[in-house]
């Protein structure tokens, strides 16, 4: 058994760039998280060096219109000749190629679902504005991911059609290094790969790593098998080896990963031999073979993985969890004047729209001949005398400008200082509220504070960016008495609604050990505490708001749990831990 590659990140990236530049079409792309800086284009210049020098490549910006993008009416062509005229769109000009997909991180909807077609399909098909083309498109995406840590992520539908995720972001300038292939290389592999060959084995051992790992889609591992025999063409050999297995696994499955996998520990004790297995049984001796193999290979994509990726893995958060809307970014509001482009729509032109000018002439310039020979019907254009306009342009044409922009953060933090949570760790809560309060005021989001102890819950603090009222509330809030934690919900419920009510997104961090026995009216007994606490916690749920519930009890306990699945939060019991720790899982948690 050879054993796993160890390489160094820029070694693996330079690699990554090497097996795309040999098949791009078959390995999909690559999605590319890392900053603009010297680093990024390092790697690109040495991408480009690989390609070959006819090999189409097209940029995609970000905010491309759809006729750019998949092709349609070559719209001044069309004006002059007042005839539809086509043109070909960057997808289907890139065929044979690549294309860069800049600030990747921000394209969302029709653009993500064209590549997704083109990667699938290995064409365009366009029917719009009178035109109906179909042109091939085997291509390669590069996606450029600019994002923060824990900010915008390409769309999971893109990235599951690209083969390798690479992050950039640990690498320094004096990381880079020359790359391990040449442009002779890349062309002798890519002429020598239709003679590779992969073993059932070793396409058995890369389908059960990603079992292992949590990989849902199927292409994960054709990716992998993919990846292995363009290894083994540059490296000279028309058979895969087991190194090239383990290599395509970190490469391909392990940026991937969703689950930590467990690896049984080895038989202390040797197992009685077992009889011979008659000649035409090949079936158990095939699997006592592969076994080691597919340990190989779990084991090489388990050691690499990403260390932010495996850290949130541990805390059982993960891509999943981070696709509800709870973090950093409130969530994405249509606006009519302001924010990002968001495409057009077709309706009347009202007081605040914006006319989309070149996209209102692209609908009316297929009717143009039509509209020549029309006799009797008055455009809306139409001059005093009658006289008809070289273009004529109608109310159905108009196309209005969409834009989205996201609404403010407000994090409403609920803090137990009942007597059992003072005794407790209402101390480390308070240290670590103020932590996250000065992410918060860094971000320029909203905080409320909201603190129930005795027999009622109240508003320290309401929705504010001041980071110094902040912490004066908090550093005067005493500890004692019961636990009201039913008024505790209920007032931070009703901040949520007045922070929705102003276009806001509202984010709920209860901190609590979840012994309620103060009822909403006042009155002591836990068990009337304790469902009032739930009837609470369902209507966050009912209400679509996004909650986290940290258990600051010294061992978890199941009022906690069970509270936090009523409301739909994630659940993080935190044992033993400091105001940092807290502060450091809560955002891990959370993406705050």
């Amino acid at each position: 058994m050879e054993p796993a590659p160890d390489l160094g990140p820029w070694t693996e990236a330079a690699l990554a760039a090497a097996l795309f530049a040999v098949d791009p079409v078959a390995t999909g792309g690559v999605a590319l998280r890392a900053r603009p800086g010297p680093v990024r284009e390092q790697w690109l210049a040495d991408l480009h060096a690989l390609l070959p020098a006819g090999m189409p490549r097209r940029k995609i910006p970000l905010h491309v219109a759809d006729g750019r993008l998949l092709g349609g009416l070559d719209l001044p062509a069309t004006l002059r000749a007042g005839r539809p005229v086509a043109e070909r769109g960057l997808l289907a000009e890139a065929d044979g190629g690549m294309v860069e997909l800049a600030m990747a991180e921000r394209v969302a909807g029709a653009p993500v679902a064209y590549l997704c077609a083109a990667l699938d399909r290995g064409e365009v098909l366009v029917e719009r504005e009178g035109l109906a083309l179909s042109s091939p498109a085997r291509l390669g995406v590069i996606a450029l991911d600019e994002g923060a840590e824990d900010d915008e992520h390409v769309a999971g539908a893109l990235l599951d059609r690209l083969a390798f995720h690479l992050d950039l972001s640990p690498i320094g300038i004096r990381d880079l290094g020359d790359g391990p292939y040449t442009a002779e290389t890349i062309a002798a592999a890519r002429d020598r790969l239709p003679e590779v060959h992969i073993a059932g084995a070793q396409v058995d051992a890369l389908c059960a790593a990603a079992l292992a790992l949590g990989i849902a889609s199927l292409r994960a591992p054709v990716f992998a098998l993919r990846a292995a025999r363009i290894a083994a063409a540059l490296e000279g050999a028309t058979e895969v080896s087991d190194r090239q297995v383990t290599l395509a696994a970190r490469l391909v499955l392990a940026p991937r990963a969703t689950v930590i996998p467990y690896v049984e520990p080895p038989e202390t004790e040797p197992e009685p031999p077992q009889p011979e297995p008659p000649e035409s049984d090949g079936e158990s001796k095939s699997e006592i073979e592969d076994a080691p193999l597919a340990d190989q290979v779990l084991e090489a994509a388990k050691a690499a993985i990403p260390a932010h990726l495996l850290a949130q893995l541990r805390l059982g958060g993960g891509r999943r969890q981070r696709a509800r809307s709870i973090g950093k970014a409130g969530e994405l509001r249509h606006a009519s004047l302001r924010g990002r482009p968001a495409g057009v729509r077709r309706g009347e032109l009202r007081p605040g729209d914006r006319l989309n000018l070149i996209e209102t002439l692209r609908a009316a310039a297929p009717w143009q001949r039509l509209r020549r020979s029309e006799k009797g019907v008055r455009s809306l254009f139409d001059n005093e005398n009658g006289a008809r306009p070289k273009i004529e342009v109608r109310r159905d044409d108009f196309r209005i400008q969409r834009y989205k922009q996201r609404s403010e953060t407000t994090a409403v933090f609920i803090v137990d200082a009942s007597g059992s949570s003072a005794l407790h760790r209402l101390a480390e809560a308070k240290g670590a509220v103020e932590l996250l309060l000065a992410d918060c005021y860094v971000r320029r989001d909203r905080v409320a504070l909201v603190a129930f102890r005795g027999q009622g819950a109240e508003i320290l603090l309401p929705p504010t960016r001041s980071l110094v009222r902040t912490k004066r509330s908090l550093a005067d809030l005493p500890g004692g008495g019961g636990t009201p934690l039913a008024a505790g919900i209920e007032t931070g419920l009703l901040l949520a609604d007045a922070v929705k009510r102003r276009g806001g997104t509202p984010l709920l961090i209860l901190l609590t050990d979840g012994r309620a026995n103060v009822a909403r009216r006042g009155e002591g007994g836990r068990a009337q505490a304790g469902e009032e606490a739930l009837a609470g916690a369902r209507r966050v749920r009912a209400e679509a708001i996004a909650a986290l519930l940290v258990d600051t009890s010294p061992r978890p306990q199941p009022q906690a749990k069970a509270l936090a699945e009523a409301m739909a939060a994630i659940y993080l019991p935190l044992p033993y831990a400091d105001a940092s720790r807290l502060s450091a899982a809560v955002k891990a948690t959370a993406g705050l």
